[in-house]
């Protein structure tokens, strides 16, 4: 299903399906092609996609159209919100949410949702669940229920080069990561001298939940990042960021991980092993003619 909405209303599907705009991002590191550009808030940090297929013109395609649109109209008075779209079964049953960066205005969080949406669509066509994460704003949708529901799975994990066992610097570090703990709120953001750090849950959770899914985020960054510049760590429901003037959050990655549920796909590897199965066909189909001209 490739998808694009405008803040209120929606655009064919089939103006999209010649386009695949992130699908050329993706390849970009193969050849020449520019992305698209995009703002700070916008830019891509992770999507994924289930497994389970639905049939196009199907009644949850239809539903899961009217909660896109639902989401996208939404974030234009709101930073965070949920919908369920009612399918005479389960599975045509359509839920999901947004959740914008809370230091965002309102006007920033409907065109960072605006493009989650438009892009969600080319990242998971005709898959059923779909989650996509972007530097302001994150969205997620699936015909299982998933709402209200604590999930401290690891979706993404990055972390920068180290700067060597620097005593002063990791205090300050973990300071500013206990400071964000110990913060009140879904949102959080602080920082001391050259350590900056932030963290946020979706909104779907209670603020026991919040607290222990933050908790759960800022270990992991101590313990798997070290001594590094700069470190992500988003599980399903929360995440946490810390970076230093030596290490932005744009850094190169040195650890990249990410999951989609048990069996879920990660959707940019797949798009990559495609384009890489494709160009070794093409090389063979070459070296085919050329084989056959010569004799």
């Amino acid at each position: 299903m490739l998808i694009s909405f405008s803040p209120f209303s929606l655009i064919p599907m089939a103006s999209l399906r010649n386009t695949l705009p992130l699908f050329l991002c993706l390849l970009a590191a193969t050849g020449p092609l520019p992305c698209p550009a995009t703002s700070a808030t916008d830019t891509f940090v992770y999507g994924g996609c289930s497994q389970q297929k639905f049939s196009p013109a199907s009644p949850y395609e239809s539903n899961l159209n009217s909660l896109l649109t639902s989401l996208v109209n939404s974030a234009t008075y709101s930073s965070y919100n949920n919908f369920t779209i009612m399918g005479s079964s389960s599975s045509d049953t359509a839920r999901g949410l947004f959740q914008c960066r809370g230091d965002l205005s309102m006007p920033d969080c409907a065109t960072c949702v605006t493009r989650a949406v438009s892009q969600v669509g080319p990242l998971c066509p005709y898959t059923c669940g779909g989650a996509l994460q972007l530097a302001g704003c994150y969205i997620k949708y699936d015909n299982v229920s998933f709402l209200g529901q604590e999930d401290k799975t690891v979706v993404l994990k990055k972390c920068g080069p180290s700067e060597g066992y620097n005593t002063e610097g990791i205090s300050r570090r973990d300071a500013v990561l206990t400071e964000l703990l110990g913060g009140g709120g879904y949102f959080r953001a602080g920082g001391s001298s050259d350590v900056q750090g932030m963290g946020q849950c979706v909104g779907d959770l209670t603020v026991s939940e919040c607290q222990d899914c933050l908790g759960t985020a800022i270990g992991r960054l101590k313990n798997d990042c070290g001594t590094a510049v700069f470190g992500d760590m988003f599980l399903t429901k929360c995440y946490a960021r810390y970076s230093t003037d030596g290490g932005k959050y744009n850094a190169k990655s040195h650890n990249y991980k990410t999951n989609y549920g048990g069996e879920r796909t990660f959707a940019i590897i797949i798009g990559l092993l495609a384009a890489v199965v494709l160009l070794i066909i093409f090389l063979l189909f070459l070296r085919g003619v050329c084989s056959r001209g010569g004799k």
